[in-house]
């Protein structure tokens, strides 16, 4: 019986946080220290950090001569 209980509670806990994660991260982010620490730790998970930089850096011409007009 106290399985059920507690299978319940966690369900529901992660429906809350499901429902409302949107506000949840941004009241995360609010917080500089947080926000920092979850920059440092994005960086570090090398897919993350790829997709991140080859968009960020790739060439908006698409392999057009920017230097003939």
């Amino acid at each position: 019986m106290r399985i059920i209980v507690i299978v319940g509670i966690v369900l529901s806990a992660l429906f809350a946080v499901y429902k409302w994660r949107y506000k949840l991260l941004n009241m995360i982010l609010a917080v500089s220290v947080l926000r920092k620490l979850g920059v440092m730790l994005t960086m570090n998970m090398p897919t993350i950090k790829e997709k991140l930089f080859s968009n960020l850096f790739k060439n908006p011409l698409n392999g057009v001569d920017s230097q003939k007009n």
